[in-house]
């Protein structure tokens, strides 16, 4: 199964930010949002800390505790969401403001986790922690041999800047959690993120 490891934010910090989306989608005009934009489900949203691809239903028992024991010294730790902006054209994001190395420290331990399993060596650059809320396609046409990205059109642009105002409630991180992943099988054909283990840090 393809899994993953992350933080969660509570769900009264994942409100906040929904209804800040929608204050800023109505500013903007944009109901609904800019064609070539998909906001991501609100039940998906949360910090990557390491993906590990496929691993063998045999394997996931050992995996959650190579997390577990990874995280063993890892104390609980301040976030809040806080800025935005875009990936390579695509990728919608919104930051993370506070004790942001607690953070750099459960990544580097979720990614040596994968290692006693076989997992996938998870190679991308996850120097900026941050929470993909929508992704943005390439808009219909090419541009010298290539298809023009959607955030390059002034509404999508205008999302991202006022989107990087955004500043929300703080909370303590005090759990990570390990997800499988189904894509295609959540709403309007998302993926599906079920929990399989939360493994708390610390106290």
């Amino acid at each position: 199964m393809r899994l993953f490891a992350a933080v969660r934010p509570p769900e009264r910090v994942l409100h906040h930010l929904d209804l800040a989306l929608r204050v800023v989608q109505d500013a903007q005009g944009h109901v609904p949002p800019p064609v070539g934009l998909r906001w991501t489900a609100p039940e998906n949203r949360h910090l990557t800390a390491a993906f590990y691809g496929e691993v063998s239903d045999g394997a996931v028992d050992l995996l959650a505790e190579s997390l577990r024991g990874a995280l063993g010294g890892v104390r609980p730790f301040e976030l809040r969401l806080r800025g935005a902006g875009v990936f390579a054209h695509r990728t919608l994001w919104v930051g993370v403001s506070g004790e942001v190395e607690g953070m750099h420290t459960v990544i580097d331990a979720a990614g040596r986790a994968g290692e006693p399993v076989g997992a996938r060596a998870d190679t991308r650059v996850r120097s900026r922690p941050h929470m993909t809320v929508g992704r943005i396609a390439p808009a219909a046409g090419r541009q010298r041999g290539r298809r023009r990205p959607a955030a390059d059109a002034p509404d999508a642009a205008a999302l991202v800047h006022a989107l990087s105002l955004y500043d929300g409630p703080a909370w303590q991180v005090d759990e990570v959690m390990l997800l499988r992943s189904q894509p295609g099988a959540g709403r309007a054909g998302g993926p599906l993120y079920t929990a399989l283990e939360s493994i708390a840090l610390a106290r």
